[in-house]
């Protein structure tokens, strides 16, 4: 059943004859069921036809002198098959309101730029389709996204113009939000067409997704005009090529009056001699979360890479130790500052191939060990994270002190509890924290004395204390120290973590064995 009733007729004819396609008409005239837009766009062509030709003596339009309707048909027919030709005519209404005509040779709509057209075919979709299969990646669905330029918010705000301004002559009304969106048509569309071609299901919830980006070249100065009377809409941003994105365009299109836009722009928008083009088409997984447990069995070995002022201090890290194998078997990308598996191409892995993975770190170093190697969700992460300021640490420091000491010299030690004390950003780690004062919690400290200038000091700690730095100071950076409590220099020779207690074994007077908690690795 065709969705436009004898009402519409006057808007379709209007449209049709401006060079409007097909879609583009039922968008304008709130058509909001599927099924029409999915027919081949032949066949919409006719359908409208036919729909116009009916009761053609009683349809009354404001055009004078209207091409042939035979004519009309062909040259719609003509267009379809090289939707890149010039449209040479076209309809605009003056200012006084009445509507010109010119001969009209239909081709690229005037409205969508072809979105409807030409890239809602199949053999656009193969394409795209070939892209994606060429990609490499694995997936059971995907969602995909499309990027339109912003000018055809102007042209579609221009035709609704027009629209309202021919209903309100029949005593109707069309709200701006009656308008089907361009893109929730084109996924209308589009989706069975792709799910298809694919054999998967397209899920919004997705983590691979598709994206295809629209341009069109001839008609990017449509929006400059709001530029100049909506100044205020468009600012600057560092990442963004032009002032006049979608969002920006829409903001000054819900600000600017009807009659400065008519003036401005013409209603309907002129005819383009082409269609879109495609500038991307670009295929992105999620990120894959991987966590697990590590002991370190070096004190030379880093957390992260050391790397300073672009000179690496020292060779390796837990992080390369770990994340290189990842890396490699994920096939992802590693950013900068953290290690995260990046846009990975491969995500499924059965849970033998993670025990081989964790073997295979394993054996590449004696200075580490991973264990409970496993692929978690963004959720578990965030449970992992909850309470990192409650936790414990338990730590065994060797310490030297320049002035000789005894042992009646460090016992004072043993009887602090709960110490407060101010850590500014050390100095080790300036290049990549943050500069602040932390405040942190020494809960309790036992001496064992060594000689007359070492000691050992076991103590507990909350999570997040910069041990190093308790104890010699970092010239000041940390009050109070070890050393301004000792009235002595003091520094650190040799630091191991032996046990770290979450909120909840800490409560229940349980230890985790010299290792480190579930770490999140890759993001």
């Amino acid at each position: 059943m065709f969705p436009l009733t004898e009402e519409n007729k006057p808007v379709a004819q209007l449209l049709l004859n401006s060079g409007t396609c097909p879609r583009c008409i039922f968008r304008l005239c709130g058509v909001d069921v599927h099924v029409p837009y999915k027919l081949p766009y032949k066949e919409l062509v006719n359908d409208l036809q036919k729909f116009l030709e009916t009761g053609k003596d009683e349809l009354i339009l404001e055009v004078p002198n209207p091409p042939p309707k035979k004519i009309r048909l062909q040259e719609l027919e003509d267009g379809i098959d090289n939707l890149s030709q010039n449209g040479e005519g076209r309809i605009s209404v003056t200012e006084d309101g009445n509507i010109a005509s010119k001969n009209s040779n239909l081709s690229v709509c005037n409205v969508c730029l072809g979105i409807l057209q030409e890239f809602c075919e199949k053999e656009f979709i193969k394409k795209v389709c070939q892209k994606v299969e060429a990609s490499g990646f694995e997936f059971t669905n995907l969602v995909f996204s499309v990027s339109f330029p912003p000018q055809l918010s102007v042209r579609e705000h221009a035709a609704w113009l027009l629209v309202k301004q021919e209903m309100g002559k029949h005593s109707l009304s069309l709200g701006r939000n009656d308008i089907v969106p361009l893109k929730e048509a084109y996924k209308w569309i589009t989706h069975p067409l792709f799910s298809e071609e694919l054999g998967v299901p397209i899920d919004g919830k997705s983590l691979f997704e598709v994206s295809v980006v629209f341009a069109h070249p001839e008609t990017v100065e449509d929006c400059h005009f709001l530029g100049a009377i909506c100044p205020d809409c468009f600012k600057p941003a560092k990442n963004k090529q032009s002032v006049f994105t979608r969002m920006a365009v829409m903001k000054a299109l819900t600000k600017i009056k009807e009659e400065d836009f008519r003036k401005q722009f013409p209603c309907p928008p002129n005819s383009p001699k082409a269609v879109c083009t495609v500038l991307e088409i670009e295929c992105a997984h999620g990120a894959v979360f991987v966590a697990g447990r590590y002991n370190k069995y070096s004190r030379n070995l880093p957390q992260t890479p050391w790397i300073i002022d672009g000179e690496r201090k020292l060779e390796s890290s837990v992080e390369e130790l770990i994340s290189d194998h990842l890396l490699t078997v994920f096939k992802a990308e590693r950013r900068p500052f953290a290690i995260e598996l990046v846009n990975p191409h491969r995500v499924h892995f059965t849970p033998q191939e993670i025990k081989e993975l964790q073997q295979k770190i394993n054996k590449s170093s004696n200075k580490i060990q991973v264990r409970d190697l496993q692929l978690v969700t963004r959720e578990a992460i965030g449970h992992m994270k909850e309470g990192e300021e409650d936790k414990t640490k338990t730590y065994s420091a060797l310490i030297w002190t320049s002035t000789a000491i005894q042992k009646k010299d460090i016992e004072f030690l043993n009887d602090i509890k709960d110490l407060k004390i101010d850590q500014k950003t050390p100095l080790r780690v300036l290049h990549r924290r943050p500069l602040a004062v932390r405040t942190r919690v020494v809960h309790s400290m036992e001496t064992h004395y060594v000689d007359e200038h070492h000691f050992r000091l076991c103590l507990k700690t909350q999570a997040g204390t910069y041990i190093k730095e308790f104890v010699h100071g970092d010239f000041g950076r940390t009050k109070p120290n070890i050393g301004s409590l000792m009235n002595v220099t003091a520094d650190i020779l040799e630091l191991d973590v032996e046990k770290v207690w979450t909120p909840k074994e800490r409560d229940q007077g349980r230890l985790q064995k010299m290792e480190r908690p579930p770490v999140l690795m890759y993001r």
